[in-house]
């Protein structure tokens, strides 16, 4: 089975073009006409990612009253396509008869360019009209690397930078996603921000502004509107922030009436009846996540103290096994992908995951598809499931010990000892595989030389089990053990967020300290070590855990034409030295600083039901090198009970 839209791959951009254009028509009875002329389409590289057109995109009539909604990803259409999340909504809004949501991505460089020569707005994909058009532009932040990309859009569609000077003729600029919760370094660049799952207020917050606009109100009437009447709605305007004189916030108050002190994220409990896209739309051009993706549940059980997604979605909450089975076949169905993933933050901890992986495996199979399956504990199951559904010659398996010593991911949580890790590891050489990845982090809180040396040593354990294991005439060829390290980030709403960073030299130096001792393990030839960018990672901490006053540094490098910051090649860290230093900003005073117990975070004022009380005592456990149970072990009342269900209310 071939994907739907094999046969276009290879057509000029002017075939392509015409063969998107089509029949297809607005509902003024004009034809779909492209806002890219011919020569700029091939002038630029992947001109598919600009006409639209695709295999499942919707196509609507505009009638009267009709709200037009832009959801933007901020990169490239490739990466963009790949985002479960806007998929959701997409089909979410388009279920609306009085709704058409469009998809807009960050135009890339060279198009960029040609767009600011040429004064050439930026448009939507479905109906090819201007942004500047629709009523709302919804951005998701799915990471802080993309905030000047952010500005590209605004800027693009000729949007005020600035929330303060839009006007009744732009559209609403909300913003959604993991970063929103810490909104603040961005805050005066969005109108509002939705805090949690995107699929539980939006019908409130439209029919809210479709009152307003009937009834001739003002964009201020109904933002104001929105923050007193629907839940999880932050508008940055009605709140204001007060500082002491250390450069710590005093206060954070709304400054209406009726506007929430503190917004409770969004929360969907019921899984099963939440819309899920059955046709997702297929990209022409092959997109980074190149599949169906079947999201199994939403949270994770495991606690593990670094992770800010692990604690912003609880509680767990599984969908239906029935509901899988049946999402699965139609969607392999309505797309022909030739891969489908499991999505959640821990596969192995779905209750049903063997039935599903089961009955996967045979409908994949009549359909010549294969199975990803990725955030699995290695096991003896997940090795025997894995070895059905993967060609063992040429796949790795990866672990994430994410620390080398056992103290050190006993301080994080992780709760994987160092015995797990060889004997599954062992499980999968002797089942036929000879690459193994590790995933660690440098630089997390009590983190010694011991620490970082133990990353190499564990390499070179695992190595060895592979030699020790393996009979040679048995092996296939030298086993590869790849480390790779990445710098921790202490994200907002994590027991972690009171944790200190390091200067990049730093971080590059405990990198040196995994690279020499890799060089002295006995089986070095096996291993090989890949590390991040300190800069990047400093940067993100900054972005991260910053308040208000960042926005004017963001808005500088972007002025200094930095855009696509998350693409090493494009990343300038000495652009965002200056702009800080321009703008009177330490960016050491985010990252470097001790912080107090009871300071006021720039995020305290989202509630995630998760509360500062627990993460102090995890905190506290971390520094008492304790571990904290799973969930379904024993509730360790985090807050999240509240949301009444999930895996709180288990027997």
């Amino acid at each position: 089975m071939k994907r739907l839209t094999s046969n276009i791959e290879g057509l000029s951009a002017r075939q392509l073009a015409q063969r998107c254009i089509g029949a297809e028509e607005l509902s003024n009875g004009r034809e779909r006409k492209l806002a890219l002329e011919d020569d700029i389409l091939m002038s630029v590289s992947s001109p598919a990612r600009y006409v639209g057109g695709e295999v499942n995109s919707v196509m609507k009539t505009l009638t009267p009253g009709m709200v037009r909604f832009a959801m933007c990803f901020p990169d490239v259409y490739e990466i963009g396509m790949s985002h479960l999340g806007i998929q959701i909504l997409y089909d979410m809004f388009n279920r609306y008869d009085d709704v058409w949501c469009e998809r807009v991505y960050s135009p890339w460089l060279d198009l960029d360019k040609i767009m600011r020569e040429k004064k050439i707005p930026l448009f939507a994909l479905e109906s090819q009209e201007p942004v500047k058009n629709f009523d709302f532009l919804g951005i998701t932040l799915q990471y802080e690397m993309c905030y000047t990309n952010v500005l590209q859009v605004l800027d693009l569609s000729g949007i005020p930078l600035l929330a303060k000077d839009r006007t009744e003729e732009d559209p609403i600029v909300i913003g959604g996603g993991p970063c929103s919760y810490n909104p603040e370094p961005i805050a005066e660049f969005f109108d509002l921000f939705y805090i949690g799952e995107g699929e539980t207020a939006y019908r409130k917050l439209l029919d809210v502004y479709k009152e307003v606009k009937e009834k001739g109100g003002s964009r201020q009437e109904f933002l104001l509107r929105a923050a007193r009447e629907v839940p999880g709605m932050y508008v940055p305007s009605l709140y204001e922030v007060s500082y002491k004189e250390d450069g710590t916030i005093a206060s954070f108050v709304p400054t209406k009436e009726g506007v929430p002190a503190k917004i409770t994220k969004e929360i969907v409990m019921d899984l099963d009846n939440a819309p899920y896209p059955e046709k997702p739309v297929v990209p022409f051009i092959r997109a980074t996540q190149d599949r169906v993706v079947l999201e199994i549940q939403r949270g994770c059980i495991r606690g593990c103290r670094f992770c800010q997604a692990g604690m912003v979605y609880r509680p767990v909450r599984e969908k239906n096994i029935e509901r899988l089975k049946a999402l699965a076949t139609q969607m392999i169905e309505a797309t022909g992908y030739e891969e489908i993933s499991l999505s959640s933050l821990s596969s192995s901890d779905y209750s049903s995951l063997e039935e599903l992986v089961n009955f996967l495996i045979d409908e994949c199979r009549e359909r010549r598809v294969n199975i990803s399956l990725p955030s699995l504990r290695i096991d003896a199951f997940s090795l025997d499931v894995m070895s059905k559904v993967q060609d063992i010659k040429k796949s790795s398996l990866t672990f994430a010990p994410e620390a080398g010593s056992q103290r050190l991911r006993d301080v994080i949580n992780k709760g994987l000892t160092e015995e797990v890790i060889l004997n599954g590891a062992q499980m999968a050489f002797e089942g036929g595989w000879n690459k193994v990845k590790f995933y660690f982090m440098l630089g997390l809180p009590t983190e010694t030389e011991a620490d970082m040396r133990a990353i190499a040593e564990l390499a070179n354990e695992t190595a060895a089990r592979y030699y020790d294991t393996v009979p040679k005439e048995k092996r296939n060829g030298r086993c590869q053990i790849t480390i790779s390290t990445s710098f921790f980030v202490p994200k907002p709403f994590t027991p972690f967020q009171w944790a200190r960073m390091y200067p990049p030299e730093d971080y590059i130096g405990r990198a040196k300290v995994v690279n020499d001792t890799v060089k002295e393990q006995l089986n070095k030839k096996s291993i090989k070590y890949n590390w991040h960018e300190a800069d990047v990672t400093v940067l993100e901490g900054v972005l991260a855990r910053g308040d208000r006053k960042i926005g004017q540094a963001i808005l500088k490098v972007y002025e200094k034409g930095g855009i696509f910051d998350a693409w090493s090649e494009y990343f300038d860290y000495q652009r965002w030295l200056d702009a800080f230093a321009e703008c009177g900003i330490d960016p050491d005073f985010y990252t470097m600083r001790e912080r107090s117990m009871d300071e006021i975070f720039p995020w305290d004022f989202i509630d995630t039901g998760v509360t500062k009380e627990f993460l102090k005592r995890e905190w506290n456990n971390a520094m008492k090198e304790t571990v904290t149970p799973n969930c379904r072990m024993r509730c360790s009342g985090c807050g999240v009970k509240k949301f009444g269900g999930g895996v709180c209310y288990e027997n």
